[in-house]
């Protein structure tokens, strides 16, 4: 028995089918956040990029990337919609520029008839519908050669980057080995005193950034927050809007399925409610 080659709509388990795709060894909390937020009509479907040898290496993901295209293929057999990449660095490790990346993901996007979204690069299309020109980079837990990767990446799209730097630049930390050693889980007040230190360095920044999927506990019960659950907090805070590279690639999905949040968000995501 053959089985068809694409699927009709009355055979999909859900309405509007997301499928992400993370880094070897990251158990990544996209799918989760999403579907949280998201309509009943949606599902998702995770896929673990697989690397026996991966540290995390720039270089690793160069020579990696097309095992996007591996993804998009099988996200698209399975019925999806969307097929969304999570990790912020994929797109400047690439070496392919911020329009390399754009037609690389409109590529992969014709070709499979499903649409695919790159958390880098959904970074760099939220900022633009906003008509962002300054912002300033909460670098978190990235260490130097990632977060200026970002920084690089956002200034070839053409924004001001006034000020970035990660959690040992501002200080709370003494080194960078000590914040490699909190595998990207921190403490809950760290959230808003990084965002209150990147504001004072930068106070003319139209907007405020964070890298990757950075967890801060929740004081209550201590279970990790990434900034998709603290964004109105800090947004209330610091008066003006935060993005992460979670929040956009979630916007970036809500706007290919014509759908929106069910449950209140930061003003990224609450926009396409306009």
């Amino acid at each position: 028995m053959k089985m068809p080659a694409q699927w009709r709509a009355e055979h999909k388990l859900f309405k509007h089918q997301v499928g992400f795709t993370c880094p070897p060894f990251d158990y990544d909390a996209a799918p989760s956040d999403f579907l949280r937020m998201s309509p009943e009509s949606v599902g998702v479907h995770g896929w673990m990029l697989h690397v026996p040898d991966y540290v995390h290496g720039l270089d690793q993901r160069k020579q990696n990337f097309g095992m996007m295209e591996d993804f998009v293929h099988c996200m698209s057999r399975n019925g999806a919609d969307v097929a969304a990449q999570v990790g912020s660095n994929w797109v400047h490790a690439s070496g392919l520029g911020v329009e390399g990346i754009r037609q690389h993901c409109e590529n992969l996007s014709d070709k499979y008839e499903t649409r695919f979204h790159m958390a880098g690069y959904a970074m760099v299309e939220a900022l633009r519908a906003m008509n962002v020109e300054k912002v300033a980079l909460n670098a978190a837990y990235h260490w130097p050669e990632w977060w200026k990767g970002t920084v690089g990446f956002l200034k070839e799209a053409g924004f001001d980057v006034l000020w970035a730097g990660n959690f040992h630049d501002q200080g709370w930390f003494d080194s960078q080995e000590a914040v490699n050693d909190q595998r990207w889980v921190f403490e809950g007040d760290l959230a808003m005193k990084s965002f209150q230190y990147v504001a004072e360095q930068a106070p003319d920044a139209d907007v405020y950034l964070i890298n990757g999927m950075c967890n801060f506990c929740s004081p209550s019960d201590g279970l990790p927050q990434r900034p998709l659950q603290l964004t109105r907090q800090l947004e209330q805070a610091l008066g003006k809007p935060v993005i992460g590279h979670d929040t956009a690639l979630y916007w970036r999905i809500f706007k290919s399925l014509g759908l929106s949040p069910t449950t209140p968000q930061g003003q990224l995501l609450e926009s396409l409610h306009a």
